[in-house]
């Protein structure tokens, strides 16, 4: 089986280097790149959102990327199963998730459950090992908090851009 490289590279940054801020770039641009409909690739963006959500201490941020993760994909299990995930343990997991999350307990990282094949793969990609697949070893503060301490100038001036543009049609 053949699976879109940024699905794998989302998964290698989810499990070796939960880097869940880069699984949500990959992700979004290979989804709004393709241009593709239904809930598949929003919700397995909102999972890594959530994830980064909940390492930060944003328990509010965490189930409400959650909640709405687990709507969307429960809509889109047959997608799942053709991505490689083993769907039943995988909404037990988002059930455990949700709960540590309503709880406000500590943040751990998960493994997805991964087919045997799709999990080679990733592997393959990462030249990893199944000893380093999930790190629970302490994550480098760049990655907890990276969405604050990127170059956001380019994001910001294309705001602004947009503002003025709707300015003048107005």
């Amino acid at each position: 089986m053949t699976y879109p490289k940024p699905w794998i590279e989302y998964l290698v940054h989810f499990h070796r280097d939960q880097d869940y801020f880069e699984c949500h770039e990959v992700l979004e641009e290979h989804w709004k790149d393709e241009g593709m409909e239904g809930d598949l690739w929003p919700g397995l963006i909102q999972l890594a959102v959530a994830q980064y959500h909940h390492r930060r201490g944003n328990y509010n941020g965490a189930k409400r990327m959650i909640l709405s993760c687990k709507l969307k994909l429960q809509k889109e299990e047959l997608a799942l199963k053709a991505l490689g995930i083993k769907t039943e343990p995988f909404f037990e997991l988002l059930d455990k998730s949700i709960q540590r999350i309503e709880q406000q307990q500590p943040f751990e990282s998960i493994a997805l459950p991964l087919t045997t094949e799709l999990f080679q793969t990733c592997l393959f990609e990462a030249n990893a090992t199944e000893e380093v697949w999930v790190s629970q070893t302490k994550i480098d503060d760049n990655i907890i908090h990276k969405h604050s301490l990127r170059d956001r100038s380019s994001v910001i001036d294309e705001r602004n851009r947009q503002k003025r543009k709707k300015n003048r049609i107005l």
